[in-house]
């Protein structure tokens, strides 16, 4: 009988616990009249489209409006605030409007890091 063979993985997976994360913004941002995060986001980051496309536009950025939860969370992604701080902070802020906490800020915090808007 053989033995079974290892998985092979081209990619090393680095486990990463979410609550010891510090997040830091990539991008700037302002608050609006509403208490909002406004961030401001390149239209095309692609090398070739920025050097050819971007000086014919006559807005190469866009904003994106966070609402209260997310402005919450962007406003503490400083680099030195520990995520688990973060959701201690916001359940204190929001109460159970903020359940379930750590799932919501885990997915918002995917997001923001897949768009290339934070570094953790």
């Amino acid at each position: 009988m053989s033995q079974p063979r290892p998985a092979r993985h081209s990619k090393r997976m680095a486990v990463r616990n979410l609550l010891e994360l510090r997040p830091r913004r990539t991008r700037e941002w302002v608050v609006d009249e509403q208490g909002q995060a406004l961030l401001t986001v390149p239209r095309f980051t692609n090398r070739l489209l920025v050097r050819w496309l971007v000086p014919h536009l006559s807005n190469p950025e866009f904003r994106v409006r966070l609402d209260a939860f997310g402005t919450f969370v962007w406003a503490r992604c400083d680099g030195t605030t520990p995520v688990a701080t973060i959701a201690d902070q916001m359940l204190a802020q929001f109460g159970t409007k903020a359940e379930p906490v750590y799932d919501r800020i885990g997915a918002f915090l995917q997001r923001l890091e897949r768009e290339g808007l934070i570094q953790t």
